[in-house]
C-alpha cells in the first residue's frame, strides 16, 4: 500500500495510555497493508485495490468507554449493550470498487472505529491475554470491517480470522482465536 494514512486516534473517555494509542495506530496500519495485499476493495478495471490507487486514506479511531459504545450499539445495531469494537464504514461494501470514482487528490475516507475500554479490559482478563494484545487485535479487526471484511457467514469469518492471525503474527502476537490456556496476562507467555 503506497497511500499515506491520515489516522486520527482520539481519546474520548476512559483510562487510555499513549502506548496503547501508538499500538492501535500500528495495528490499523498493518491491517490496511494486509487488506491491500489480500485484494480488499478490489477494482476490476485497474486490477488493484483502491487502497493502492489513492494518495491518502483517512480513518478515525475513538478510544472511549462502555457507556458511549452502548448508546451507539443501541442506536445503530439495535443491541442495548456495550461491545468491544464498533466500525462504521464509509463505503457500503467492496462490491462496487470498480465504479468508485473520486478526484485523484481527494483522500479515501474509510470510516470510524470506536473501542470500549471496560469491555476490552474484561475480555482480556477472561481470555487470559494482555490487554494491549487484545486492543491490537480489535483495532485490526475493526479496520478490516472498514474495507469490506465481515464474519456473518462461516467462509467469510474464517477468511477474516485467518487474515487477523497473519496481521497479529507479524506484530509478534499469538493467535487470538486459539483456545485459552494458562499464561501470564502481563507478558502473554
Amino acid at each position: 500500500m503506497t497511500a499515506q494514512l491520515d489516522l486520527d486516534v482520539a481519546i474520548e473517555a476512559g483510562d487510555w495510555s499513549d502506548d496503547e494509542a501508538v499500538a492501535i495506530r500500528g495495528a490499523v496500519e498493518a491491517a490496511l497493508v494486509a487488506a491491500a495485499h489480500d485484494g480488499a476493495l478490489w477494482d476490476e478495471d485497474d486490477e488493484k485495490s483502491l487502497l493502492d490507487q489513492v494518495m491518502m486514506i483517512e480513518i478515525s479511531v475513538t478510544l472511549t468507554d462502555d457507556a458511549s459504545v452502548r448508546v451507539l450499539n443501541r442506536d445503530y445495531r439495535g443491541k442495548d449493550a456495550p461491545t468491544n469494537v464498533l466500525s462504521f464504514a464509509a463505503l457500503e461494501s467492496d462490491d462496487g470498487a470498480s465504479e468508485f470514482d473520486m478526484a485523484p487528490d481527494m483522500p479515501l475516507m474509510l470510516g470510524d472505529i470506536l473501542i470500549a475500554r471496560e469491555t476490552c479490559q474484561r475480555e482480556a482478563a477472561e481470555q487470559n491475554k494482555p490487554l494491549l494484545h487484545h486492543l491490537i487485535h480489535l483495532s485490526a479487526h475493526g479496520t478490516l470491517h472498514l474495507v469490506g471484511y465481515d464474519h456473518m457467514v462461516d467462509d467469510e469469518a474464517e477468511h477474516m480470522e485467518q487474515l487477523e492471525r497473519h496481521i497479529l503474527a507479524g506484530m509478534g502476537i499469538d493467535d487470538p482465536y486459539a483456545p485459552i490456556e494458562d499464561q501470564d496476562v502481563e507478558t502473554g507467555q
